[in-house]
């Protein structure tokens, strides 16, 4: 029997018995509260026996629960050290393309340096062979303006 319609039944009893004229005192069959007390005590075990199942059930789903969210949090540390490790190579990687970045542009501006020496090496060398070349230019228009204009026949 559920304790709940006991107790129910107990201050139905309570409330439709007897009163005593002039008093909050009430007449009630012994024998049916009696009754309605062993019918309790009875019932008590079976209530306690349920509510510690239900205690038991309780602190199983609490258990699980628990360890679910360890796992969970275990799995989540796990994904941000491998997200930390992933940061660092990549940080580590941006690293070494700054210096690379950093060595090809030191590469270009020796080769462009060389190239600039180079070539102005070749106009001062053609610079000079030009000065030569109109000196003897400049000479044989000379000798020619010395022997002056020739007949033309």
């Amino acid at each position: 029997m559920d304790i709940q319609f006991l107790v129910e039944r107990l201050e139905a009893m309570v409330v439709s018995a007897r009163k005593l004229p002039m008093t909050n005192q009430v007449i009630v069959e012994q024998a049916a509260i009696l009754d309605i007390i062993d019918q309790l005590r009875i019932a008590i075990p079976e209530e306690v026996r349920q509510a510690r199942r239900i205690s038991q059930e309780q602190e199983g789903v609490l258990a699980s629960a628990r360890e679910e969210a360890e796992q969970i949090i275990g799995a989540a540390q796990e994904q941000a050290a491998l997200l930390l490790q992933d940061q660092s190579i990549l940080r580590q990687a941006e690293a070494r393309a700054d210096e690379i970045e950093e060595a090809a542009g030191n590469k270009a501006a020796e080769t462009m340096r060389g190239a600039d020496e180079y070539a102005a090496d070749v106009l001062v060398r053609l610079e000079s062979d030009l000065v030569k070349t109109l000196s003897v230019i400049k000479k044989s228009l000379e000798v020619l303006e010395e022997r002056g204009p020739q007949p033309v026949e």
